[in-house]
């Protein structure tokens, strides 16, 4: 495979999760209060419930031929298994940014608990991933190799690190 193909695959799985979460876990409103009652920590978007499922289950299809790609990338030796320590994070920070926007336009009564939780622990959480693997990703595109395929660390080869 390509390394376009692998990008596009890696693409695939990190956008289609957030999506996926988002479409097919729906709008969270209080049960008992028709929705121009209830209060808001933030508008959700006009998009009907049905089309959000279509949304999901696109972005669950992309997400899925994404990761099969992947794996079997991995599997053949196209795809280097540390570029798992990049795509891991952002898939679990696409999960987080799904179920996250759905809680915080959450319409319920008074105070939206769960936004504020939201908000204060999984602001630094989704810092901390987005970090990770900006910083991996750093890491392995700019490491130097040596002259048998290693990685020179501190002037000596790793021999296959």
């Amino acid at each position: 495979m390509t390394n376009r193909g692998i990008v596009a695959a890696g693409a695939a799985l990190v956008g289609g999760v957030p999506v996926a979460a988002w479409g097919l876990m729906g709008q969270q409103n209080y049960a008992g209060l028709p929705a121009s009652e209830l209060d808001y920590a933030f508008q959700p978007w006009d998009i009907g419930d049905g089309v959000a499922a279509v949304a999901g289950g696109l972005g669950l299809v992309l997400a899925v031929a994404g990761a099969v790609v992947l794996v079997r990338s991995s599997l053949r030796g196209a795809l280097d298994g540390r570029w798992w320590g990049v795509l891991g994070p952002l898939v679990a920070l696409g999960l987080m940014a799904g179920v996250g926007w759905r809680i915080l336009t959450a319409g319920g009564i008074g105070a939206n608990i769960g936004a504020g939780l939201l908000i204060i622990f999984g602001t630094p959480i989704a810092a901390g991933l987005l970090l990770w693997s900006l910083a991996w990703a750093f890491w392995l595109v700019t490491q130097r190799h040596g002259p048998d395929g290693g990685v020179e660390l501190g002037g000596v080869a790793s021999h296959g690190a």
